[in-house]
C-alpha cells in the first residue's frame, strides 16, 4: 500500500518531490524538443536567434541539472527523517544530488519511480489523457503530412507550420502521461502504472521518435480497457 508523507507546512517543508517533477518537464524545451526546437531548425531571418536559442540550452540545462539535484538532496533527506513511513527505501540524498549532477533526466527518473511505489504520486487533473491522445494523433498526422509535403515538394513556411504544430504536441507528452499515469493510480486496482516509468519512456520517445506513437497508442488502449475512458 502506498504511503504518504506529511504534507508540507511550511517553505522549508516544500514539496520537493513535485518540483523535481516541474524541472523535469522543462527538459525537453532545453534540449531543443517542441518549439524550441523548430525555432532552432527554422532560418527565420531573426537577428541572434540561433545564437540565444543555443545559449537558452545550454545555460537552462545547467540550470535545470543543479535545481533538480538540490530538489532531490531535499526530498531524499525528508524521506529519510520519516523512517516508518520510507520502510525500506531510504535513499541516500548527496548520492541522487551527484547522480543528478551527472545525468539530470535519468536520475530524476529513477527517483521518482522509486518514490512512486512508496509514496504514491499526487493526482490532478482528470484529463491528461486528452493531451496524450492529441499528442499521438499530431504525431501521426505530422510525420504522414511531412512525408508528403517532402514528396510533393510543398512550400518551406507549409513544412515549418508542420513541424511546429507536431512538435509542441511532441513536447507536451511527456507531462501529459506522466500526470495522467498519477491519476490513473488512484481510480485503478487493476492497473496502476507508474509515473515515473511513464516519463522515463516519454523522454527516450523524444530520441526514438517512432516509439512515441507506439507508446501513446498503448497506453491509451489499457488505459481504455481499465477506466472505459476514452
Amino acid at each position: 500500500m502506498d504511503l504518504e508523507l506529511p504534507s508540507p507546512s511550511s517553505v522549508a517543508e516544500l514539496d520537493w518531490a513535485r518540483v523535481a517533477e516541474r524541472l523535469l518537464y522543462l527538459f525537453p524545451p532545453v534540449i531543443g524538443v517542441g518549439i524550441v526546437g523548430v525555432l532552432r531548425e527554422a532560418d527565420l531571418g531573426v537577428p541572434l536567434l540561433q545564437r540565444g536559442l543555443v545559449l537558452f540550452g545550454t545555460f537552462g540545462y545547467t540550470v535545470l541539472t543543479v535545481g533538480l539535484a538540490g530538489a532531490l538532496l531535499l526530498d531524499a533527506r525528508r524521506v529519510r527523517r520519516q523512517p516508518r513511513a520510507s520502510g525500506e527505501w531510504r535513499p541516500n540524498p548527496w548520492l541522487n544530488a551527484a547522480f543528478a549532477l551527472l545525468w539530470a533526466p535519468i536520475a530524476g527518473v529513477v527517483y521518482l519511480f522509486r518514490r512512486h511505489r512508496r509514496f504514491g504520486t499526487p493526482p490532478g487533473w482528470s484529463e491528461w489523457w486528452l493531451v496524450v491522445a492529441v499528442s499521438f494523433a499530431m504525431t501521426v498526422v505530422g510525420l504522414v503530412a511531412a512525408v508528403v509535403a517532402v514528396v510533393l515538394a510543398f512550400p518551406g513556411p507549409l513544412l515549418t507550420v508542420i513541424g511546429l504544430s507536431g512538435a509542441i504536441a511532441f513536447g507536451a507528452f511527456p507531462i501529459a502521461i506522466h500526470q495522467d499515469a498519477a491519476y490513473v493510480c488512484t481510480r485503478s486496482n487493476t492497473w496502476r502504472p507508474n509515473p515515473g516509468l511513464y516519463l522515463g519512456f516519454a523522454f527516450l520517445t523524444l530520441f526514438v521518435a517512432p516509439l512515441q506513437p507506439i507508446l501513446a497508442g498503448y497506453y491509451l488502449f489499457r488505459r481504455h480497457r481499465t477506466l472505459g475512458t476514452p
